[in-house]
């Protein structure tokens, strides 16, 4: 799809809503799962190192923002064929349809940007994931551990709402 969409484009001089999301959809799964299949092979071959330095610390903000982008240009997809496909004749759905090729790129970027702001998290909890999650019991010697969260609210609503817009689009749409 990506090379598909690309080669149309290099031809011509305007890009299609369409393509623009195919392509910025299928270059992020791409670029995602080739991210994700480079990741398993750097903690199984180079854990030492994957640990020590901070390959790790951004090797977890990269795949949450690739993941991110993917969800959203899937979203906007739904929307994007819902507009083109539906025929209501509300004022404002046809205001909508009229003008989405030039709202597309818009969306993109806005989309982009979210998904970099619902990555930023990542970067200052990573450091802390194996304390959020096994901490001491207070109620016993501190050798017994139980499972807990010490997540802050705001970080944990951002997060998920890079994962849940995406998917409230697609379902109304």
């Amino acid at each position: 799809i990506l090379a598909t969409c690309s080669r149309s484009c290099i031809g011509s001089k305007t890009w299609s809503s369409y393509d623009m999301i195919m392509i910025s959809l299928s270059s992020s799964r791409f670029i995602l799962h080739s991210w994700t299949t480079m990741d398993f092979f750097m903690t199984t071959f180079f854990e030492p190192s994957y640990y020590k330095e901070n390959v790790y610390e951004a090797s977890v903000i990269i795949f949450a923002f690739l993941n991110y982008s993917s969800l959203w240009f899937g979203g906007w997809l739904s929307v994007f064929y819902c507009i083109k496909v539906a025929s209501f004749t509300q004022s404002s759905f046809i205001w909508l349809k009229q003008r989405i090729a030039r709202l597309v790129p818009w969306m993109l970027l806005t989309s982009w940007l979210f998904s970099i702001t619902a990555a930023i998290p990542f970067a200052w909890d990573v450091n802390r994931v194996q304390e959020k999650f096994i901490a001491p019991s207070p109620m016993t010697n501190s050798s017994a551990m139980r499972a807990t969260r010490k997540d802050n609210l705001g970080v944990l609503i951002l997060c998920n709402a890079g994962i849940g817009m995406p998917l409230i689009l697609s379902v109304v749409s």
